[in-house]
Parts: C-alpha cells; sequence; structure tokens
C-alpha cells in the first residue's frame, strides 16, 4: 500500500518551536501501527514550519480515528514545550482531500501520550472544526469513546480540588501557577500603570496629618481619572451616596424592601421629613420607594490589626429612599446589626459631621463586602469552580468545554496568584484591609452559605431587587441588555447538540458536570438553589449564560471600577482606625481624619487597585475569541451574530453616557474583558 501521509504543522509563535524529538502512531477503527519517528536526527520542531512524512503500516488499521503524539527530549539540548498546530492526513500524495486533527496545544515531555481526533464531521448541519465537538451520544466508535474517557482521567489525576475557607467555595489543589502546564497558564500585557506617585509613602505607618496631605495624593494619582475626580468633589452628597448604590463598583447589594428590618429602630416619625411631603413610611414602602442595604453578614467577624493597632468593623443597616426626582437618597443608618441606646440611628438632619461618618462606616462595610464577596467569590470563585469542573468531567470535543473555556480557563492562574500574595500572610489582607486573613475566611464561608442561584441570574436579581424599572440604574439596564444577548448566542450554541430536552438529560458528560459543581465547588448546599443537574436545555442555556455573564461583564462591573471610586480614599475606606460612635455628637468634621486608615496602608490598597483596575494592553473583548474552532462553519456565524448585538449594545450606551454628568461605561461589551484575567 501507498501509506498514510502525514504532515505536522507546528504554530507560528516564536517560541512554538521545541528541539525535541516527535513520534506519531496512527489509531486505526482496526488497530494501530508501532510508534514512528517524526522528526530525525538532525532536523526541528521550528516555528511555522510543517514536517511531512508516510507512514506505511504492516498491516490494516481501517479509518484513522486517532493520532498519537509523543515528544522525547533531545539528549544535550533543552528540553522546550512544543505548540503543536494539527496534524493532516492524506491517503496518497495528491490526494485533494485532507483530514485535520486539531491541536492548537502545548505539547511537553511530561504528557507522553497526547491524542488528537480528527475533525470529520459529526452532525451534518455543520463543518470543518465546528463539527469536531460532539457529545458522548454522537460517538459512534468505541475507539473515541475510550479517547474520551482516557482524557478525562488524566485531567483528574492533575486538577484535583482543595478547600481554602472552611464551608467556602472550593478551588483548585495547586499552590504554583507554574504547576498547571502551558496550556493553562496565560501572560498578560501590563497597560503600564503609573505608580510613581504611590510608592513613597509605604514606609510611613501614621495617620494622615491633613486632608490636604490626601487631597494632594489624589491630585498627582487622579488627574487623569474623570470619575475619581467626581467623587471627590460629591463623597459628601447623598445624592451622590445613592448614586453609588446603583451604579458603583458594587451595585450587587441594595435592594427594595416592602417592609422594615425588626432590628432597625426606626420609626415612620423619624423619617417623616426625608419623605415626600404629604405621603408617610408606610405608604412608600407599599409603593416600592425604600431600599435597604444590609451588613449583618459582617456581624461580629474579628477586625484587623494593622500597624500594630486594632481597626474596626460594623455592620450597618442603611435605610434608603427613590424620591419622585429619581434620586436614591440614605433616610436612617444603624451602624450595628442590634439595636439598642448604644447603637443610634443616624439620619440626615443629625450634625453633619455625625451623619458623614455613618455614611463613611457604610462605605467601609461596603469596601469589605465587594472585595471578597461580590469580587472574589461571585465571579473569581465561581469561574473557578466550573473551571475545574470543566477540566475534570467534559472532554476537550464536547461542545460546552468549547464554548465554556475561553471564558473561565484564565481564573485558575489569576486565583492561585492571588491566594498566594493578596489574601497570603504580608499581603494586602493581612496588612491593609479591615477584613483581615482572620475574618477573611469567615466572611467566604458566611458568603457561600447565602449565595443563591437566582442573585446571579440577572433578569432574576434585577426583579428581586426591585433595580428592573429604575431609570437611574444604568448597572441594571446595561447588565440586562448583555446577559440577554448572551442568552440568545448560548441559546444558538446549544441548540446545535441539544435538539430536545431529552439529549441534555441523557448527556452524562454534561449531567457529571453539574453535579461536581452542585457537589465538590459548592458543597452540596441545595438552599442556595445552584442546579444538581439539567432537565431541559432552557435550564442548560440560562446556567451557561450565568457563567459566562459572570466571567466576563459582572466581572468588569465590579473590577474595573474600584479605582474609580475608590481613589479618594475617604469616599471608601480600606479600614477604619476607630471604633464606630455609639452616640451623636461625639465628633467634629475634623476627627473625621482619624478614622481613616493609616498612609502606608492607604496607598497599598490604592497600588493594587491602580494594578487591577487597568484591562490588559492584549485583552481580549466579550465574545472574541481566538481559538480556531470559533473560526468557520456555523459557530463563527453565531459568533458574528452575537458580535453584531454587542457592537450595538456599546453604541447606545456610548450614545447614552454622552448626555450623562457622570457616564457608566462598565458594561459597555467594548470595555467587558472576555474572562477574569485580573
Amino acid at each position: 500500500m501507498e501509506g498514510f501521509h502525514v504532515t505536522i504543522r507546528t504554530s507560528p509563535g516564536p517560541l512554538s518551536g521545541s528541539f525535541n524529538t516527535l513520534w506519531v502512531t496512527l489509531i486505526g477503527s482496526q488497530c494501530e501501527c508501532p510508534p514512528v519517528k517524526m522528526v530525525p536526527d538532525g532536523q526541528c520542531l521550528l516555528p511555522d514550519t510543517t514536517c511531512s512524512i508516510v507512514v506505511r503500516p504492516e498491516k490494516e488499521i481501517g479509518t484513522v480515528v486517532l493520532i498519537r503524539l509523543r515528544v522525547e527530549a533531545r539528549p544535550g539540548f533543552p528540553n522546550l514545550n512544543w505548540h503543536c498546530r494539527d496534524v493532516q492526513l492524506k491517503l496518497r500524495a495528491d490526494a485533494a482531500e485532507v483530514e485535520h486533527f486539531p491541536c492548537n496545544k502545548w505539547i511537553k515531555t511530561a504528557d507522553g501520550d497526547v491524542e488528537l481526533r480528527s475533525d470529520r464531521g459529526k452532525l451534518p448541519s455543520l463543518h470543518h472544526l465546528s463539527s469536531y465537538m460532539c457529545t458522548l451520544n454522537g460517538e459512534n466508535l468505541q475507539t473515541l469513546r475510550d479517547h474520551r474517557a482516557r482524557e478525562l482521567e488524566a485531567k483528574r489525576q492533575h486538577i484535583r480540588w482543595c478547600t481554602f475557607a472552611e464551608g467556602g467555595i472550593r478551588c483548585i489543589d495547586m499552590t504554583d501557577a507554574q504547576a498547571l502546564g502551558p496550556n493553562l497558564c496565560y501572560s498578560r500585557q501590563s497597560p503600564g500603570t503609573n505608580l510613581n506617585y504611590i510608592r513613597g509613602f509605604l514606609d510611613r505607618a501614621e495617620s494622615w496629618r491633613s486632608l490636604e496631605e490626601l487631597r494632594i495624593l489624589f491630585i498627582h494619582n487622579g488627574q487623569d481619572n474623570a470619575v475619581a475626580k467626581y467623587v471627590q468633589a460629591h463623597w459628601k452628597d447623598d445624592t451622590f451616596f445613592g448614586y453609588q448604590c446603583l451604579n458603583g463598583c458594587n451595585p450587587l447589594l441594595i435592594r427594595q424592601i416592602r417592609s422594615l428590618p425588626p432590628n432597625l429602630a426606626v420609626t415612620p416619625e423619624m423619617l417623616r421629613d426625608f419623605l415626600p411631603v404629604g405621603s408617610s413610611l408606610e405608604h412608600e414602602l407599599e409603593r416600592g420607594a425604600i431600599f435597604l442595604l444590609d451588613y449583618e453578614i459582617l456581624d461580629q467577624l474579628p477586625a484587623n490589626v494593622i500597624n500594630g493597632k486594632q481597626t474596626y468593623l460594623a455592620a450597618p443597616l442603611c435605610l434608603l429612599h427613590y424620591n419622585q426626582h429619581g434620586e436614591m437618597k440614605p433616610i436612617a443608618i444603624q451602624l450595628q446589626k442590634t439595636a439598642g441606646p448604644q447603637n443610634p440611628v443616624f439620619l440626615p438632619s443629625d450634625p453633619e459631621p455625625d451623619w458623614l461618618l455613618a455614611k463613611m462606616w457604610v462605605r467601609n462595610s461596603d469596601f469589605q463586602v465587594h472585595q471578597l464577596l461580590s469580587h472574589f467569590l461571585c465571579t473569581h470563585m465561581i469561574g473557578e469552580v466550573c473551571c475545574i469542573a470543566t477540566l475534570r468531567t467534559l472532554p476537550e470535543v464536547h461542545p460546552l468545554h468549547q464554548l465554556l473555556m475561553p471564558h473561565v480557563k484564565t481564573c485558575l492562574q489569576i486565583n492561585i496568584q492571588a491566594r498566594n500574595s493578596l489574601l497570603a500572610p504580608n499581603g494586602v489582607f493581612d496588612k491593609a484591609i479591615g477584613c483581615g486573613l482572620k475574618a477573611a475566611p469567615l466572611l467566604l464561608a458566611r458568603g457561600t452559605d447565602q449565595l443563591r442561584y437566582s442573585s446571579l441570574c440577572v433578569p432574576d436579581d434585577l426583579k428581586a431587587r426591585g433595580l428592573d424599572k429604575l431609570a437611574n440604574c444604568y448597572y441594571a439596564q446595561d447588565a440586562l441588555r448583555v446577559w440577554n444577548a448572551l442568552y440568545r448566542f448560548v441559546e444558538s450554541w446549544v441548540d446545535l447538540y441539544y435538539c430536545r430536552d431529552q439529549d441534555v438529560q441523557q448527556d452524562c458528560e454534561l449531567q457529571s458536570w453539574i453535579q461536581e459543581i452542585f457537589t465538590e465547588g459548592l458543597l452540596s448546599f441545595s438552599h442556595t438553589g445552584f442546579p444538581k443537574s439539567f432537565q431541559t436545555t432552557a435550564e442548560l442555556c440560562k446556567f451557561v449564560t450565568m457563567l459566562i455573564f459572570t466571567s466576563s461583564a459582572l466581572h468588569a462591573a465590579v473590577n474595573f471600577s474600584q479605582v474609580d471610586f475608590v481613589l479618594w480614599i475617604p469616599n471608601c475606606p480600606a479600614a477604619m482606625s476607630r471604633p464606630p460612635p455609639q452616640g451623636k455628637g461625639s465628633v467634629t468634621e475634623e476627627e473625621l481624619l482619624s478614622f481613616l486608615p493609616d498612609i502606608n496602608s492607604t496607598c497599598s490598597v490604592l497600588t493594587i487597585l491602580l494594578l487591577l483596575s487597568q484591562p490588559a494592553a492584549d485583552y481580549v473583548p466579550l465574545c472574541c475569541y481566538r481559538e480556531p474552532y470559533f473560526s468557520s462553519g456555523t459557530v463563527c456565524k453565531l459568533v458574528e451574530t452575537v458580535q453584531k448585538e454587542l457592537k450595538a449594545i456599546a453604541e447606545d450606551i456610548a450614545k447614552r453616557n454622552s448626555t450623562l454628568e457622570l457616564p457608566y461605561p462598565y458594561l459597555s461589551p467594548n470595555n467587558i474583558e472576555n474572562s477574569v484575567a485580573i
């Protein structure tokens, strides 16, 4: 027989090549042939080159269904990883038909055998790389079913579960990001953040001497930040306080209420002057104009010791009113969970320093909840859980593996790095934030216990919190539009592979995936409302949309907005150096400065936020995919459709923002990264 004409293609990147020797084995539907050395002595796997050979099996192997690659270190040469683009197979040298075996990943000697499968069509409506994907029920050959099982077993040996905070969402059992391997690591091109005016303060373990010192620091670091300048000018205003609850860096907490919390010691008479003339608290509650911020989750957490000095935490309840002018304003603040004579309710009519200090305490509490729950738990850790489960239960050819990995893969590296730095001894939480290393695990556990699936599903969340119809809640408006665009994209994708609800129910890999997320990642907490299985395509579409939105849009909303609202430290102090007041009239405006964190801890927080709040110079926008399997066939058309929708949303947001005194840009698709990469 003439044999099989095999061509190996090395990817074009300058670091893609390797000195290593490559062995190739053809696995047929009947049997496999012995390994053949693809790169003989004297030849190399160079970037953007091909290497061809004719393989002549000694006996009939049938149709080639898998190609096995194995690299070996060449004696005396560095053992470099090799990035393989694909393998091409022809039955004759002059054959027009070429069969592709996609790879598009790094291969290292420690991988042992790496098996590639053909992109030969599985669905008649698809072609090329999009047809490379299929569910287990679409496999016709036992050889390919066995291949899926071997791949997952190898992944489970490498990717394992671990507990970071007892009672909290679980994470990957890995402390060094390099152990992930080259296919799960990434590099991020820094935008070149200027920290020159921050570094010189990191040794000053002392209080701020004056508001003027803070102002000078702000001028040097916020001179080009229009939002931060607005914050500095308006941070004392009640209207801006309420605006931040809707459109600041943590819009996930405020909610509409129809009755007062029993532990909030307010009476209708106390609030009468802050409601419309002729109205009442009861009426405003009935018409849905009363909102609440409740930080009960912080109650009794141990506050951090910073620079050898005790800091303090509160657990405020803040009542807000949405007035006839479309303004959200605070009307009552109680700084601790339990009402009592030493826990007064502060009102807008109180002396200005008292009322301003009460608002500062709310903003400090919001900082703790935002950083560890709204940001780290709800975006980073949810993405990590789903990424781990994807790697362990969905083989690479599963359609959901291909769809989800561009959105969740980066969570592993960035979260390992966060646990090794920000959340480690001598990190910023240890040295600068009120909720330090003793409180952080407790808060993550409480946050996991109180997490609800519905709160991560935008339409359900906005309706439940009464934000869906507020004219000036731009977070809600933009989040809903992005969610709906993503849902339509996911729905179209799912329809390619699951024609009926029964197809979903019978995909055992898919069911293992959601089961592992629920049991291993989310600790089998049934009260959270997360699904344990999928019974319908609609349930699947909703969950996948939630995951993509959380790992992209939600992260953009709560991460890239941070420095804008925190750069002026009094607006959002990371720690409080004095305890909450137990009465009124005990503080002057000059004394407010003494509640703020020390200079060095302030600048440590700003350093981190300045780094975290900048998109990478090479960031990938939402639904812009670099992976080859998105570039052809029906899948490519789906991507083009959602990109067109997202572009229209971005144009509408830009048009709206041009009319606003304070624009809301964070959920413009142009500003949303495709994954949690910082």
